[in-house]
C-alpha cells in the first residue's frame, strides 16, 4: 500500500500532520501505522508525558479534544492515539466540535484515530469532505484475493525468506485475505527456518499445518476434476480431523470455487485477464476453473450452489438434522460428484 509506505516514511522522518484518521475494513495497515506512531515519534523518556493512548469505548470526543488542545508538558509534541475509534459515539454536537478542531488544529498536537474494521459513516458527509480536503483521512481497504500472493511474496522478501515456486499462492489459498494472520505466520516461519533454508510445500505443511494431500484446496482440485476416488479419500481424512478442517471453511471454499466456475462459464470467450478480474482471482488459477467447467456445465454448477446451501443449513442443525460433520462432508462431496443425478431441496 503506497499511501501507507509514504506515511510510515514521514513518521520516521518526523514530517507530521496535526491529524490522521485511519478507517476501513483492513485492520493490518491501520495497526502498522499506529505501531509506528507509538514507536517512532517520541523517545522512551518522553512518552510518559507526551504520549496518550485511549480507547473509543472508554472516552468521548469532548475528552479527546480537550486533550488535543493541551500544550506539551515537556518537549515539543503531544501525541494522542485513539484506538478502536469506531466505538466512539458521534452525534451532531460531537461532529460540530470535531469539525471545528479540524479547521483549527493545535500545531503541537498529533491526533491519531484508528477506526478499524469499517469505514467512517458515509452519512457524515461534512466530516468526510473536510478530512479529505485537509488530507487527514486514510482508507484501508480489504485486499482482493488475487492481490494476496503478491503481498505474501513481498512479506517473504522483506523477511529474507527464500521460497520454492508458487509458495506465495499456496499460502494465499490457505491463509485467505487476513493480512494480520498472514504476517504472523510469516514471522513464525522466519523464527523456525534455518539460514539458507528454502521454504517449500513440505516446510509449509510442517510449520503451518497444511497437509499436502488432505486439505480443502486439494479437495477443491479433486472435485473440480471429478476425481471421485481422490475426493472421497480426502473428505474421509478431513472428516476425521474436524478441528483442522472445519466444515464451515470447506463449504465456504467450495461455494467460492463453484461461484467462480459459474462466472467462468458465463464469460467463456472473453480475455483471460477480464475473467480473472471478475472472479477476483489471480490469472494463474484460471486453469483450475477451466478444468472444472469441462465437467460442470452451467446448470450443474448452479445446482451445486444449492447443494452447498443445503449442507450448510444441515451443519447448523436446521431441519432437526442430527448428522455429524464427517457424514455431512461425505454427503456433500458425493452429491457434487453426482450432481447430474442429484435432486436438491430448494
Amino acid at each position: 500500500m503506497k499511501e501507507l509506505d509514504l506515511i510510515l516514511k514521514n513518521i520516521k522522518n518526523k514530517e507530521l500532520q496535526p491529524l490522521y484518521f485511519f478507517h476501513g475494513e483492513e485492520a493490518y495497515y491501520i495497526d502498522a501505522a499506529v505501531k509506528s506512531f507509538e514507536n517512532d515519534i517520541l523517545e522512551e523518556d518522553e512518552k510518559a508525558f507526551g504520549q496518550t493512548v485511549v480507547y473509543g469505548k472508554d472516552t468521548n470526543y469532548a475528552e479527546i479534544l480537550s486533550l488535543a488542545k493541551q500544550f506539551p508538558m515537556f518537549g515539543n509534541l503531544n501525541l494522542i492515539i485513539i484506538k478502536e475509534a469506531q466505538d466512539l459515539k458521534m452525534g451532531e454536537e460531537e461532529t460540530a466540535a470535531f469539525l471545528n478542531y479540524i479547521e483549527n488544529p493545535v500545531e503541537t498536537t498529533v491526533l491519531v484515530f484508528a477506526h478499524k474494521n469499517k469505514k467512517l459513516d458515509g452519512k457524515k458527509r461534512k466530516l468526510n469532505d473536510l478530512l479529505k480536503k485537509k488530507n487527514y483521512i486514510f482508507l484501508s481497504e480489504k485486499m482482493r484475493d488475487y492481490e494476496v500472493p503478491k503481498f505474501i511474496q513481498e512479506e517473504l522478501k522483506n523477511q529474507k525468506i527464500q521460497t520454492a515456486p508458487n509458495i506465495s499462492f499456496l499460502l494465499a489459498e490457505y491463509l485467505g485475505t487476513d493480512l494480520s494472520r498472514i504476517s504472523n505466520e510469516i514471522n513464525k516461519l522466519k523464527l523456525v527456518l534455518k539460514d539458507g533454508e528454502i521454504l517449500d510445500e513440505k516446510l509449509v505443511e510442517r510449520h503451518i499445518g497444511i497437509s499436502k494431500e488432505f486439505n480443502v484446496f486439494e479437495l477443491q482440485k479433486a472435485v473440480g476434476s471429478k476425481d471421485a476416488a481422490k475426493a472421497m479419500k480426502i473428505v474421509f481424512y478431513m472428516g476425521k480431523n474436524p478441528k483442522t478442517n472445519p466444515i464451515v471453511m470447506t463449504i465456504g471454499n467450495l461455494y467460492n470455487f463453484f461461484s467462480n466456475v459459474i462466472i467462468y462459464q458465463t464469460m467463456i470467450g472473453q480475455p483471460q485477464n477480464a475473467i480473472a478480474s471478475e472472479m477476483g482471482v489471480n490469472p494463474f488459477f484460471l486453469k483450475d476453473y477451466a478444468e472444472a467447467a469441462r465437467f460442470y456445465p452451467l446448470k450443474h454448477a448452479t445446482r451445486i450452489i444449492s447443494i452447498l446451501r443445503e449442507i450448510d443449513l444441515k451443519s447448523k442443525g436446521l431441519g432437526a438434522n442430527q448428522t455429524d460433520d464427517s457424514e455431512l462432508l461425505t454427503e456433500m462431496v458425493y452429491k457434487i460428484l453426482n450432481v447430474d443425478k442429484t435432486k436438491v431441496k430448494v
